[in-house]
C-alpha cells in the first residue's frame, strides 16, 4: 500500500490548483507572450489528441478545475461534456468563467477520479490532462487507469511528466498507445498521450 492515500493526492492537487487559479484570477494584467504561447500550445495538443481519439461525442473531463479546456472541447458542435472535480467550490467557480452558451453543454458533478460515479463504458473518452501528470507513484496511476478503463468505452487522453514507467503502466491497465505529442518537441517537459482500450 502506498504511503499516500489516494484521496489525499486529489486534495493536494486541488489545493495547488486553487492557489494557482487565485493567483491568475487576481492578476489583472493581460497575459504575457510566454503564457499566451503556452496556452496556444496546450490547446493545439488537445485538438490533435481529440482528432486521434476520433472526435469523441461524449467526453468526461476529470479533475476539470476551472474548465480551462471546455472551450476547446466544445469546438465540436455535437460533443457533450461531462465534467467532474473533487472540489465543489472549483466547479461552482468554473461556472462563473464561461458564457451560458458553453455552460449549457457541460454537465458538472463532484467526485473522485479514483472512483468515478458513472457506470461501466459510460463515456466515449476520458480527458484527464492535468491531474494524471501530478500523480506521484505507480500504484496511484494504475488505480486511476483501472477506473478510466472501466468508465471509458473507447479512449483516454492523459498527460505525463515522467515517462520512465508510464507506457508499461498503460499496457498493464489494458490500454494501447495510439499517439503521443510532446509539449515542446524534443523537450522532457511533458507529453500528451491518447490511449485506446485493448480488445
Amino acid at each position: 500500500m502506498s504511503s499516500q492515500p489516494l484521496s489525499s493526492i486529489e486534495i493536494e492537487y486541488a489545493e495547488r490548483c486553487d492557489r494557482e487559479h487565485a493567483r491568475v484570477c487576481g492578476d489583472t494584467r493581460p497575459p504575457g507572450l510566454r503564457r499566451r504561447l503556452a496556452s496556444w500550445r496546450d490547446q493545439w495538443l488537445v485538438r490533435q489528441a481529440l482528432k486521434v481519439a476520433g472526435e469523441p461525442g461524449l467526453i468526461l473531463d476529470l479533475a476539470c478545475g476551472s474548465g480551462r479546456f471546455w472551450p476547446v472541447l466544445a469546438e465540436h458542435v455535437n460533443r457533450v461534456i461531462l465534467a467532474s472535480d473533487n472540489s465543489q467550490g472549483m466547479l461552482d467557480h468554473a461556472c462563473t468563467h464561461h458564457p451560458a452558451s458553453l455552460l449549457k453543454r457541460v454537465k458538472t458533478f463532484q467526485g473522485s477520479a479514483f472512483s468515478i460515479g458513472l457506470s461501466a463504458n459510460a463515456v466515449d473518452c476520458i480527458f484527464c490532462l492535468e491531474l494524471f501528470r501530478h500523480v506521484p507513484n505507480s500504484e496511484a496511476r494504475l488505480a486511476l487507469l483501472s477506473e478510466f478503463h472501466r468508465v471509458s468505452r473507447d479512449t483516454v487522453i492523459v498527460s505525463v511528466a515522467s515517462r520512465d514507467r508510464v507506457e508499461g503502466e498503460f499496457r498493464e491497465a489494458g490500454f494501447k498507445v495510439l499517439s503521443y505529442q510532446e509539449f515542446l518537441p524534443g523537450s522532457s517537459l511533458w507529453r500528451v498521450y491518447v490511449l485506446r482500450k485493448k480488445g
